[in-house]
């Protein structure tokens, strides 16, 4: 049975109030892959009364009140993606489309949906108690560049006048609020929860202070220094409270949640989803038909790159499910009606870390340190595949499974280190193309984004070939790579352009870098400075040269032949135009595979 969605799903169900209002910007699809529908569950798991409004319209008091006022509180989310992310490109035009909309339409959620749902039920509700979440919240939760008015905002929380925010996963927080709230105790007066920021009319007494809202607005050496001291409280461990001010009040950040254990990490996703979008949607949902048949198997990043900002967000340790409940869930794939043999990922934000952790408990009670691979693998990591390798060689046993895909990708420098994961990998597991992650194919800037330089790429495209013949299997790899990203000019597009071409590699889509609140890169785009080493940063803003570089990555299309010249010119070496734009190239000679026939093909992020 699905969650309440109307007042009749209530009445069949004998219930006159909610105690718990999710109000969601993605449509209500009841799987664990989602995060409103995951955290509606737990709660009913654990005998609360919730009910979901997926897409209200916010224009319309009326929408909210749909289900009546809730017991407790409503529960705010934008969805599984920030909504200016969600309705903008990089270069601020209206996408087209929404995955997580039936039929993938766009213009189903308001921009900066959080404030828009936030507004709508305190006028559908006066006095209720409001808590907001998800990504737009979590990575909001600070003062912040916001890329869509090119402007420091204030956090989410002032600017939504929400009542509490609720920042990473937020299931432990959550479900602790419910309780103490359905016991009595007043909203105003619970300030000590992991994974929530709350607002202070006095300066609370412990705490690391940041540069407040007013200082960082107006100086960037300023925004510079609060992210650097936010950065390093990212360890549950031993992470302080944040304080930063806000005109007359204070923010408090408190720490981040404790990494839930297997155990509890098994309860989520043995929970009663339907595993579907509900019933009443005529259209299929792309984010959907996307994830259906693939399971999720540990959550967090150590990697640390510049860009993401999952650690900000799921956490920077690996917390892994037990192979017993992956197991278990493949198992439900493969009784269901759609299922036709193909499990299509098994895997997280690198499929690859399933299973790692830190093997030092004091050095881990300790760690200051954002990521654990950057700049140099930290030597507490364990990074020991037999886990995988074991859980994959499970699943593949599986009665009713025939294919089973790695779509997620791999941290490809990781792979050195995982002899047998990385051979299982290739020998099983790849759908004819692999997802890597290079990002950048030129050490300079590999540094500044933090990722391992385009050695490891090579190192590993080789071995990848060669383990690809000795199988007899034709496969391909799919770089991602990013143009635009602080730190990158025309020379560096235009020696990856050409490494690319000795690689024998064409990409057909290239990620046009967009400065996303809560990352690194983001503070660098917007102050041109490494908050750490103070060094200044190129950072490449203008539209034109945006497309220049985004049009070397892409040197083989003929749309793109004029840019390339032009790129080519601005760079100084026209000489090289002969190699890029003379024809089709021959296939790599490193790759006897390969020879006398087109070039691999790879699809970068759309």
């Amino acid at each position: 049975m699905f969650l309440p969605v109307c007042r009749q799903d209530m009445d069949e169900r004998g219930w006159d109030q909610l105690d718990v209002l999710f109000v969601s910007g993605d449509a209500y699809i009841d799987h664990p892959a989602f995060g409103v529908p995951l955290l509606a569950r737990l709660l009913e798991a654990e005998g609360y009364r919730v009910g979901i409004l997926a897409q209200p319209d916010w224009r319309n008091p009326l929408a909210m009140q749909a289900m009546g006022r809730p017991r407790l509180f409503a529960a705010v989310s934008a969805g599984a993606m920030d909504s200016m992310v969600n309705h903008y490109t990089a270069a601020k035009k209206l996408r087209r489309n929404d995955a997580y909309t039936p039929g993938g339409q766009s213009g189903s959620r308001p921009n900066r949906a959080v404030i828009a749902y936030t507004a709508s039920l305190k006028g559908a509700f006066k006095g209720l108690p409001v808590i907001i979440g998800g990504i737009e919240a979590s990575l909001r939760r600070l003062a912040h560049y916001d890329y869509w008015s090119d402007s420091i905002r204030r956090s989410l929380l002032v600017d939504s006048k929400a009542s509490l925010l609720l920042y990473g996963m937020a299931e432990t927080a959550l479900l602790e609020l419910t309780h103490r709230m359905a016991a009595g105790e007043e909203l105003a007066t619970i300030r000590d929860l992991r994974g929530t920021a709350l607002l202070c009319t006095e300066r609370p007494v412990e705490g690391v202070e940041l540069p407040s809202f007013e200082a960082v607005v107006d100086d960037t050496a300023a925004f510079n220094e609060a992210f650097r001291l936010a950065a390093g409280e990212i360890n549950p461990y031993c992470a302080r409270p944040l304080l930063q001010g806000h005109g007359a009040r204070w923010l408090l950040v408190n720490p981040p949640p404790l990494p839930l254990e297997p155990a509890r990490l098994d309860r989520l996703y043995a929970l009663p989803f339907q595993r579907r979008p509900h019933p009443d949607y005529n259209e299929t949902i792309p984010a959907f038909e996307q994830i259906r048949h693939s399971v999720t198997s540990h959550r967090g990043c150590c990697g640390g790159c510049a860009f993401c900002a999952i650690a900000q967000h799921q956490g920077k340790f690996i917390q892994s499910r037990s192979e017993q409940s992956i197991c278990q869930e493949v198992q439900r794939l493969v009784e269901d009606d759609g299922f036709r043999g193909t499990v299509s990922d098994v895997g997280g934000p690198s499929a690859n870390m399933y299973g790692m952790r830190c093997g030092n408990a004091e050095a881990r009670r300790q760690c200051r340190r954002d990521g654990c691979l950057f700049p140099e693998p930290c030597p507490h990591l364990q990074v020991d595949d037999g886990a995988a390798v074991h859980l994959l060689k499970r699943l593949r046993a599986i009665k009713g499974v025939r294919h089973l895909f790695i779509a997620s990708g791999v941290r490809l420098d990781l792979l050195d280190k995982q002899p047998h994961y990385q051979r299982q990998l290739i020998a099983e597991h790849v759908s004819g193309l692999l997802k890597v992650a290079p990002e950048a194919l030129c050490e300079e800037l590999t540094r500044v984004m933090r990722k391992p330089g385009p050695q490891a790429f090579k190192s590993f495209l080789t071995r990848f070939r060669e383990h690809s013949q000795r199988c007899g299997k034709r496969q391909s790899v799919v770089p991602y790579l990013i143009a635009g990203h602080p730190g990158s000019t025309l020379e560096h597009m235009l020696e990856t352009a050409l490494l690319l071409r000795q690689l024998g590699l064409q990409v057909e889509q290239v990620q046009e870098f967009t400065p996303t609140p809560g990352t690194l890169s983001s503070c660098i785009y917007h102050t041109g400075c490494d908050p750490f080493s103070g060094n200044g940063v190129h950072v490449p803003r203008s539209d034109r040269e945006r497309r220049l570089q985004k049009a070397l990555l892409l040197w083989h299309l003929p749309e793109n032949r004029a840019a390339v010249r032009e790129a080519l010119k601005r760079c100084g070496r026209e000489k090289d135009g002969a190699l890029l734009l003379g024809g089709r190239p021959a296939a790599n000679e490193s790759s006897p595979r390969r020879r006398g026939r087109a070039l691999d093909r790879g699809r970068g992020k759309a």
